[in-house]
């Protein structure tokens, strides 16, 4: 599996996410679908390697909704990346907060709150700062990126913090 192709991909499954939720009445399930779908046709990604992108992202955008207030500001996004959102590209920060935002929303009316988020060595993920569960230590990507093993111990389980 060419680990570039799925960054790439996961960047266009996020852009689709946030022109289908943007446009239309979607839930964020339906819409994750739809977005998996226009990746299917756009990109030569096997069904696997479709899945894995659709769970990535959903893990992404949920972890995101949970974390997020009413009113994200930069400082509080900052907080919440653990790094200065003026490094993530404009476009990719505005797609990502929207789908997230109306995520979150969502999740609160259903009042289902995802469980703590587990990530692993090889996953792709959004930008973040993530914290090695053997050794605590910290990683940060400032674009989607895959996850590798921990540097320090070579464990391959992360939570985002």
């Amino acid at each position: 599996m060419n680990k570039n192709k799925l960054i790439k991909a996961y960047s266009e499954f996020m852009q689709h996410l946030h022109e289908t939720m943007e446009d239309t009445l979607h839930t964020f399930a339906e819409a994750l679908e739809i977005s998996k779908e226009k990746t299917r046709k756009t990109s030569d990604l096997t069904e696997a390697e479709l899945d894995k992108l659709s769970s990535y992202v959903q893990r992404d955008i949920e972890h995101a909704a949970e974390g997020l207030t009413d009113e994200a500001d930069n400082e509080s996004l900052s907080e919440w990346f653990k790094f200065d959102v003026e490094l993530i590209e404009k476009f990719t920060l505005d797609a990502f907060l929207s789908v997230a935002d109306k995520t979150r929303i969502e999740l609160e009316k259903i009042k289902q709150l995802a469980t703590k988020h587990t990530y692993h060595s090889g996953d792709i993920t959004f930008p973040g700062t993530f914290i090695c569960d053997e050794c605590g230590k910290e990683i940060a990507f400032k674009i989607p990126s895959e996850i590798p093993e921990c540097p320090k111990c070579h464990a391959t389980t992360f939570i985002r913090i």
